[in-house]
């Protein structure tokens, strides 16, 4: 989710879904050991669950890594073994790995022996041409050996040559049915699945056989979806907010931000573009939070203004 689920999102969608663990989007070990730290770290308390996905495939590195998302507060480490862009690949991690799972138990050690918050991995089912579930089976045990218990499995192949980021994330076909067979057979593991989730009965479907489920693409673009899972899914009793009490709690959010040097509202706003998906007059939200004449110089009363300019109370 490279570009997407930033902390702006990550504060936009927690005020939705209260219980939800949330995950930033990938930051490589080069960014964070030579780049600036705290613009790719910093968050908002409100945020918490959250947890840091890195890219990496040095194991010293990684550490060095994890041990600054443990000082600046985050809730875990998930280390990124999926993504197949050639960009990540000429940096020698994301979905490439699959193929070096003692390299990767290397980095999952590497990372637990200087941390006490948890260490996970996400990956695919496998790469390339590669279709038997022994390769994803051994590619888990493997991992697991060095104190890996979190598993988020990206249910499609990832290929590495001859599709982009998109294609990979809808020609290669799902295998659901490997990501619950890893559950039975690492019943002490902890296994989630991911790819191509979108609604609240596909993810209860999915609990049936697995520990849980991670939503990607469908929560930022209908974010709206996320409303009734501390419900449904945490067991939460308080009512869900509505869009509108959402807009109004994310003004003093905007006001902060915009305080901030080389701040400006459409950094924030085009992650909030599908709050009222389906709703009358979201063409019209979509559209004034879009308008870069509009959003120059704009503080949150845009947001309201967008909003009211909807026909609605």
């Amino acid at each position: 989710m490279l570009d997407w689920t930033d902390r702006h999102y990550r504060y936009f969608a927690r005020l939705i879904t209260k219980h939800t663990w949330l995950y930033t989007e990938m930051v490589t070990t080069g960014a964070l050991l030579y780049g600036d730290v705290s613009r790719h770290l910093r968050f908002d308390d409100a945020e918490h669950p959250v947890a840091l996905q890195l890219g990496g495939s040095e194991p010293d590195e990684l550490a060095r890594c994890a041990r600054l998302a443990e000082q600046w507060g985050y809730d875990e480490v998930n280390l990124n073994v999926g993504c197949p862009s050639e960009r990540v690949q000429k940096g020698a991690f994301g979905a490439c790995l699959m193929a070096e799972p003692d390299l990767v138990s290397d980095c999952v050690k590497a990372m637990r022996d200087v941390v006490d918050i948890d260490v996970t991995v996400k990956h695919r089912v496998g790469i390339d041409e590669v279709e038997s579930y022994d390769y994803v089976r051994d590619f888990v045990g493997r991992v697991s050996d060095a104190g890996c218990t979190t598993f988020v499995v990206h249910a499609r192949n990832a290929i590495l040559k001859g599709l982009s980021p998109k294609e990979n994330r809808e020609i290669p076909p799902l295998k659901y049915d490997y990501v619950y067979r890893l559950k039975r057979d690492f019943p002490d593991l902890e296994i989630l699945v991911n790819g191509g989730v979108k609604t609240h009965d596909e993810i209860a479907a999915h609990l049936e056989h697995v520990d849980g489920v991670m939503v990607g693409r469908e929560a930022y673009h209908n974010p709206w979806v996320m409303a009734d899972w501390d419900a449904r899914f945490y067991g939460a009793a308080d009512d869900a907010p509505s869009r509108d009490a959402v807009v109004e709690a994310m003004l003093p959010y905007v006001e902060q931000r915009l305080a901030e040097p080389g701040a400006n509202l459409r950094h924030i706003a085009r992650h909030i573009l599908g709050l009222y998906q389906g709703v009358p007059g979201a063409r019209v939200w979509r559209r004034m939070l879009s308008d870069s004449t509009l959003l120059k110089d704009a503080d949150g009363g845009l947001l309201l203004a967008a909003r009211d300019a909807m026909g609605r109370d």
